[in-house]
């Protein structure tokens, strides 16, 4: 059966399933600190994109994984302000085809429990059809999706990875650029209402204290107000049943 065939099997069988109010929540830049492995106790399914060769990378993923929590690798790219510095395992715009997918290929290999990338800045190099090119082959082999990350409007990651099949969703809602109390509300009230039009919502987080210990006392309550807090490749395999879905409709 190819994918095509079992999406439109799930739409038949599932006409409710894309009805539901899912939201994914993802927590960036894990890796640095010991602190971020006390972020395992936030409560639900939470999913964290892990940055690579960092000191707490790989014990952060094996413990994630026994409590099955999902990962990401949170990859390094260029960014456009050339004074900001990446990290390593880092993806940057003077690098061939080779030296790029070596790097991404290594970092991957460190942090094997992972289903999915998403980008840490790279608001230059998602916009290069080349590096994204290369990127997308590479994720297309492994069998992982992509989360864009959209640090910028210019994008060109989803559209490359469209053109590779490799499945991709990218970032509705930032939830703390600014990390006072009523503006990390005020963005997970902007993240509800994305998923009410959409029928699911991805959020974007840091693990910043403030943070965590807003999402300690909200994440619980969702709930109760009618959201249902998934893996984010749950919320991937949600689009293409909803793509599924148009072309069938389409088709009739």
């Amino acid at each position: 059966m190819n994918l095509k065939t079992g999406l439109l099997l799930a739409v038949c069988c599932l006409p409710l399933f894309c009805q539901a109010k899912q939201i994914a929540i993802v927590i960036d830049d894990i890796g640095n600190h010991q602190r971020d492995l006390e972020i395992l106790n936030l409560p639900g399914q939470v999913t964290f994109s892990i940055l690579p060769h960092t000191p707490y990378s790989q014990i952060f993923a094996e413990r994630a994984s026994k409590t099955h929590k999902e990962l990401l690798l949170h990859v390094p790219m260029q960014a456009l302000d050339k004074t900001k510095a990446l990290g390593p395992g880092a993806l940057t715009d003077t690098m061939t085809k080779s030296e790029l997918q070596t790097t991404l290929g290594h970092a991957l290999a460190s942090l094997p429990q992972v289903k999915g990338v998403n980008n840490h800045m790279g608001s230059e190099l998602t916009q290069l059809t080349e590096p994204m090119k290369w990127t997308m082959e590479v994720l297309k082999k492994r069998g992982l999706y992509f989360l864009d990350s959209r640090t910028t409007s210019q994008s060109e990651a989803q559209n490359v990875a469209n053109l590779y099949g490799v499945a991709n969703v990218s970032r509705h809602v930032f939830l703390d650029n600014n990390i006072t109390q009523s503006q990390l509300q005020h963005q997970l009230e902007e993240l509800k209402s994305k998923a009410e039009h959409f029928n699911y919502a991805i959020a974007i987080a840091h693990p910043y204290p403030e943070t965590v210990a807003f999402l300690q006392q909200a994440l619980p309550k969702l709930q109760q107000q009618g959201f249902e807090l998934v893996p984010l490749s749950q919320l991937v395999e949600t689009k293409y049943i909803q793509l599924a879905k148009a072309e069938q409709r389409q088709g009739e």
